[in-house]
C-alpha cells in the first residue's frame, strides 16, 4: 500500500508538472531555445560570449540579460543550451543556467513583496556572486575543451556583424514575451487565463512567422526546436516523478526541526533539499514564508530560497543529458558548496 501511494505520490506531482508548466512554459522556451540557435549569428555569440571573450564582460552580460528570463530550474535549460551549443562559452552557458532561475526580476518582485527587502536583497546579492564564481569556476576547469568546441566552428571575427537581424530580433522578443506575460499579467487567479495569454501570444508569433520567413527558415527552427525536446523534456518528466516520491517520503517535521537556527549543517541540508526538490519560479517564496514561521533560520531559507528555484533533481538530470557528465557533477557539486556557504555566512552575520 506504502508503494502505491509513493507511485501515485510521483504520478500527482507529474500531473501537477504538466498541467501547470509545460504550454505557457516549456514550449515558448523551447522554441526559444530552438530560434536562437537558429537566428542569432554564431560567430557574434563566441565573440560577446565565447570561451575567447573577455570573461568579465561576458559574465557581465550574461548575468544582466538572465535579469529579464522568468524561468523556473527546467525551464531555462533550452535557454541555457541554446546559447552554448549556438556558441557561447560554458562560463555565460552555466550562469545563465543559474541566474535565470535564482534572480529574475518576477522571482525577485515576489520575494520582496512576500518576504521583505532584506531577504529579496540578500537573493540578488548572492545569486550574482554566486554566478561569476561559477562562471569563472567552469571557464577555468573546462577552458580547453571549450576553446576547442568553438574553434572547431567558428574562426571568423564578426566585428561589425549584427548579431540579430531586425526581423529575427522582433521575432525572438516575441516568444519572450509569450514566456514571461503569464506570469506577469497572472500572478493570481485561474491558471485558464495564462493559457488564454499564452495562446494569444502564440498566435501572434505564428502570424509574424509565416509572413516575414521562409519555409526553410521555419523548417530549421523547428528542427532545431525538436532536438531540444527530444534531448531534454523526457529526463524533465522522469525527474518531476521522481521528486514526487521523495516529497512523500520526507516528513516535514523532521526538515522543519532541522532547519532551525543558523549553523553550517542547516545550511548545508537547505540546499540539498532545494537542489533536489522542484519548486516552479515564485513557488519557493510563500513555501520559505510558511517554513521560516515555524521556525526555520534565515540563513538556511536564503540557501533554499537561492538552489531552490535555481536547481532540481530533473534539472541535474538533463545538465548532465546536455552538458555532459563532468559539467553537470562540478555545476551541483559547485553550488551545493556556495548555497551552503551563504546561507550560513548570512545566517551569522547579515540577518543575525
Amino acid at each position: 500500500m506504502f508503494f502505491l501511494d509513493l507511485i501515485f505520490s510521483g504520478f500527482e506531482a507529474l500531473k501537477e508538472y504538466v498541467a501547470l508548466h509545460v504550454l505557457t512554459c516549456l514550449v515558448p522556451a523551447f522554441l526559444l531555445a530552438g530560434a536562437m540557435v537558429s537566428f542569432i549569428s554564431k560567430e557574434t555569440i563566441i565573440y560577446y560570449l565565447g570561451a575567447a571573450a573577455n570573461k568579465l564582460k561576458s559574465f557581465a552580460i550574461a548575468s544582466g540579460g538572465s535579469f529579464f528570463v522568468a524561468a523556473c530550474s527546467c525551464t531555462v535549460i533550452p535557454v541555457s543550451s541554446g546559447l552554448y551549443y549556438g556558441g557561447a562559452g560554458v562560463g555565460p552557458a552555466f550562469i545563465v543556467l543559474w541566474v535565470a532561475p535564482a534572480t529574475n526580476i518576477l522571482a525577485i518582485t515576489y520575494t520582496g513583496a512576500i518576504l521583505g527587502s532584506e531577504m529579496v536583497v540578500a537573493r540578488i546579492v548572492s545569486a550574482l556572486l554566486m554566478a561569476f564564481v561559477v562562471g569563472w569556476v567552469m571557464s577555468s576547469l573546462f577552458s580547453k575543451e571549450e576553446a576547442e568546441r568553438t574553434a572547431r566552428k567558428f574562426f571568423s571575427n564578426p566585428a561589425g556583424k549584427k548579431i540579430v537581424q531586425r526581423k529575427d530580433l522582433i521575432l525572438i522578443l516575441l516568444v519572450v514575451a509569450d514566456l514571461l506575460a503569464p506570469n506577469y499579467l497572472v500572478q493570481k487567479g485561474p491558471y485558464l487565463h495564462k493559457v488564454y495569454i499564452w495562446a494569444a501570444g502564440m498566435i501572434i508569433i505564428a502570424i509574424y512567422t509565416l509572413k516575414m520567413k521562409s519555409y526553410e527558415e521555419i523548417k530549421a527552427w523547428i528542427e532545431e526546436t525538436l532536438w531540444f525536446v527530444k534531448m531534454i523534456l523526457p529526463l524533465l518528466l522522469g525527474g518531476v516523478f521522481v521528486v514526487g516520491i521523495v516529497g512523500k517520503l520526507l516528513p516535514q517535521e523532521w526538515v522543519e526541526s532541522w532547519l532551525g537556527g543558523s549553523g553550517l549543517f542547516a545550511s548545508f541540508l537547505a540546499t540539498i533539499i532545494g537542489q533536489i526538490m522542484y519548486f516552479a519560479t515564485m513557488t519557493e517564496a510563500p513555501f520559505i514564508h510558511k517554513m521560516l514561521s515555524l521556525g526555520m533560520g534565515k540563513g538556511p531559507a536564503l540557501a533554499l530560497l537561492l538552489t531552490g528555484p535555481g536547481m532540481s533533481l530533473p534539472n541535474i538530470l538533463a545538465i548532465v543529458r546536455i552538458f555532459g557528465l563532468k559539467k553537470g557533477l562540478t555545476y551541483a557539486a559547485l553550488i551545493c558548496a556556495l548555497g551552503t556557504s551563504i546561507g550560513w555566512f548570512a545566517g551569522n552575520f547579515i540577518f543575525s
